[in-house]
């Protein structure tokens, strides 16, 4: 499959995108992901798991041995796609649509979870939403709200309600951005709470540390999925990855490896820490 390097072709989608009208199609590891038992019999939750860092981490947390809740928007067709690479790695896949803005959809996501598996021992807040603008001027009341409570609210309404369903060995991921660090002016309301998760993560991970429950995140760089035609101007995705050393953009593929290690009792002693994977771009 070939890799997203710009110059990319042009082209734009309504949001929230789906992965089927992307070129070059993104890769999640259908082909080449190998899983060695390193999750066998977790139970996980992974939210915006329909395409993407999402359905690539479905599919590598399913071959390294978990059953996988699938949360997303309404992307239904994209989910399905995700659901049946679960199932064709043996493992049973759940599927839960609906808006995580909702704190009582995070509650209902959490209860399925349990009613499904019976605990819960891996969470990962990976859905996000992202818009771009030209001006501050044009930021809206009504955007940043939805920016925060897409993308920082369920972190802490999952949690809260996942913790009495974890046990001591259970892990927390959430998915930042290398916009915590250098925050990109056109996605000024994604970039602050990108900000504000990494410094959430530390905290909880102090917080929850003494119950043996491990809270970290990873922070990508740019990633070929679905929100970047969908949230961003046609010469914008054309160039698109172009600012890394690498030069190019990941494939979802290449974000699924950290947060499988973070998932695994490898990981014991890695706690509210953030893992750059930038191609390159430094991050502190």
């Amino acid at each position: 499959m070939s890799e997203p390097t710009p110059p990319q072709p042009e082209q734009q989608q309504p949001m929230p995108g789906t992965t089927a009208q992307m070129d070059p199609r993104p890769d999640h590891g259908e082909d080449s992901y190998v899983g060695h038992g390193r999750l066998e019999g977790k139970k996980t939750i992974i939210t915006g798991a329909d395409s993407g860092i999402g359905r690539a981490v479905a599919l590598a947390f399913a071959r390294e041995g978990a059953d996988v809740l699938i949360s997303y928007l309404c992307e239904d067709e994209d989910a399905r796609e995700t659901q049946r690479l679960v199932e064709d790695a043996g493992r049973q896949a759940v599927l839960v649509p609906g808006d995580l803005s909702d704190p009582q959809h995070c509650r209902d996501v959490i209860a399925k979870a349990v009613d499904a598996f019976g605990r819960i021992d891996v969470l990962v807040s990976n859905a996000a939403h992202q818009a771009s603008f030209d001006k501050f001027e044009d930021v809206t009341d009504e955007e940043w709200r939805k920016t925060f409570q897409t993308n920082v609210d369920p972190l802490f309404y999952l949690t809260k309600a996942a913790l009495p369903h974890m046990r001591e060995g259970g892990a927390i991921i959430a998915t930042t951005s290398i916009n915590a660090d250098q925050p990109s002016p056109s996605l000024l309301p994604y970039a602050t709470t990108k900000g504000t998760i990494r410094d959430l993560v530390a905290g909880m991970g102090q917080m929850l540390a003494e119950r043996g429950i491990r809270v970290n995140a990873v922070a990508p760089g740019p990633v070929w999925t679905p929100l970047i035609p969908s949230t961003m101007p046609p010469e914008k995705v054309k160039s698109f990855g172009k600012n890394t050393p690498i030069g190019r953009a990941a494939q979802p593929k290449e974000l699924a490896p950290p947060y499988v290690m973070l998932a695994s009792d490898e990981a014991s002693y890695i706690i509210g820490a953030t893992i750059p994977v930038t191609g390159g771009r430094p991050f502190i």
